[in-house]
This record gives structure tokens, C-alpha cells and sequence, in this order.
């Protein structure tokens, strides 16, 4: 009876990732080495994302700011395979591929717009297409995270996320939020006096990313625990907690990112993104 009884509950355990995945600590697998040094002409300070390109095995990691701050190419393993020269082409925040167009993509400062790469045969940037132009995104200094299940680019706006899409190559638009419930499981109930356009000051303010996690989607930094929180699409309350290293470097804005099943922090003094799994 009791060898049943314990068979029952290793059942129940092993067959329920989320409970089993409600908390774990993040541990550093990967570095990429950003080009240029502090101090060198246009060498950017600001990491604005990574993204994993499927089609040509590479990282695409740039600085946000201007279009002349470095963009850089990586092998899996992390070894720079681009030149020193190579730059953002635009003031860019956010950037991911999409597998539907095939395209590397990023959203960019203000109302510039959106943007797609083209690439040599190499997989190297050449030039850019202007996808949208105007106010595509809640404001200035949003971060834009694609998830390819659900075709739509999420940003956060105070204490909601806006997703975002494509809409008959004009312009790209948001068809639905999401209100996060900062801190707070499905158990624990909505909190008093939240506000969806409050600014939670605890967490990276202009980052979330799509983790592609079903009943998990969003992930915030929050910077006063350190520690990344997922969070669910449909109601928009806590399902994860991975805590990061006690050297792991947290920023209130940018330099945050999520692709190829890493959860990217950008080292601002040693111009380093540290992969996180």
C-alpha cells in the first residue's frame, strides 16, 4: 500500500512540469564579446537585444542608441564571426527573426518604424527595408520580443503588454493587453489598488520578453530580487521564478533579451551579453 501510495506522488510530481518548474536558479552558459571599446567612436553603451537566426546558425546581438553603435554576429558557441565595422544601420531597440518572412527584424527608436535585414549569403547584414514607419510601439524607448506561435510582438507599457501586429503592410497595430500582476500568483488574487498604467519601479521598465513557454509567455526582469518572472498570457499572473546568479548584472532599462532558449543580461563595463539557461 504505502510503495503505491509513493509511486502515486512520484506519478503526480514528474508528470507536472509547473509545479516542478515554479522555482529554479539560472546558471551562465554562453558570453558574447561585444566589438569596439568604451571610449571609441560610436562604440554603444546600451545592449537593445539578441536574437538567434535558425537559418544561418548565428546570434545577432546589437547595442541600442544609434544607427552607427555596433551590431555583431556570433557562432553558437559564442565566437564573433562579423567585422568591427559592422553597425545597427538604424537607431534600433528591439530585435528577433521571424520564421514566416524569414527575416531578421527590429523595432526602433520612436516613430522611426520597423525595420527587416537583408543579408549576404554569409548571413551578414547588408542594408535594411523600412517595414512601417511611424509610432508602431507604446512609446520612445520600447523594446519589441516576437513570439512565432501567436505572430505578434509584445511590449510593455507601464503595467500591461501590448501585442502588436502586422497589419496589410502599412502599419502594425495592437489587437489585444495583457495586465501584469506584478509579484502575484493566480492564488494570491489581483491586488489592491493596482494600475494597469502604473510603472512597477522594481522591474526593467522597457523590457519583456516572449519566451514562447505556453501558459508562460512573458518574462520580466525584476531587478530589485534578481531574479526573471514569468508570467501567463491569459491572465497575466506569476507561473515561474528563475533566480540569477548573485553577479548576474540587472539594468531598470534595456539590456535584457530571451532567444534560442537563453535569457540574455548585457554587462554594460565589460560589454559582454551573458547567456543565462
Amino acid at each position: 500500500m504505502k510503495k503505491s501510495l509513493l509511486f502515486i506522488v512520484l506519478l503526480f510530481l514528474f508528470s507536472a512540469p509547473d509545479v516542478l518548474a515554479q522555482s529554479r536558479t539560472l546558471k551562465q552558459v554562453i558570453e558574447l564579446q561585444m566589438p569596439k571599446k568604451t571610449g571609441d567612436e560610436l562604440c554603444g553603451t546600451r545592449g537593445g537585444s539578441v536574437c538567434w537566426n535558425p537559418e544561418t546558425k548565428m546570434y545577432y546581438a546589437a547595442f541600442c542608441g544609434n544607427k552607427g553603435f555596433p551590431l555583431a554576429l556570433y557562432t553558437q558557441a559564442g565566437k564573433r564571426v562579423s567585422k568591427d565595422d559592422l553597425t545597427a544601420m538604424e537607431d534600433i531597440r528591439g530585435i528577433w527573426y521571424n520564421p514566416a518572412a524569414k527575416k531578421i527584424m527590429a523595432n526602433t527608436y520612436d516613430d522611426i518604424g520597423w525595420i527587416s535585414y537583408k543579408l549576404d549569403k554569409a548571413g551578414t547584414p547588408t542594408d535594411i527595408d523600412y517595414k512601417y514607419s511611424g509610432m508602431n510601439q507604446p512609446n520612445g524607448q520600447s523594446v519589441g520580443s516576437y513570439d512565432s506561435r501567436l505572430k505578434r510582438v509584445f511590449f510593455l507599457d507601464y503595467s500591461r503588454v501590448m501585442l502588436y501586429e502586422d497589419f496589410a503592410d502599412m502599419f502594425a497595430r495592437a489587437d489585444d493587453s495583457v495586465q501584469i500582476h506584478w509579484g502575484r500568483k493566480k492564488s494570491e488574487g489581483i491586488g489592491n489598488y493596482e494600475n494597469e498604467f502604473d510603472e512597477n519601479p522594481d522591474y526593467n521598465r522597457t523590457t519583456v520578453i516572449s519566451t514562447g513557454i505556453k501558459n508562460a509567455e512573458f518574462g520580466f526582469l525584476n531587478t530589485d530580487k534578481k531574479q526573471i518572472e514569468l508570467y501567463d498570457l491569459k491572465e497575466g499572473f506569476l507561473q515561474q521564478t528563475l533566480k540569477l546568479p548573485y553577479d548576474a548584472p540587472v539594468e531598470t532599462m534595456f539590456n535584457f533579451a530571451f532567444t534560442n532558449g537563453i535569457y540574455w543580461l548585457f554587462d554594460i563595463e565589460r560589454r559582454k551579453w551573458v547567456g543565462y539557461k
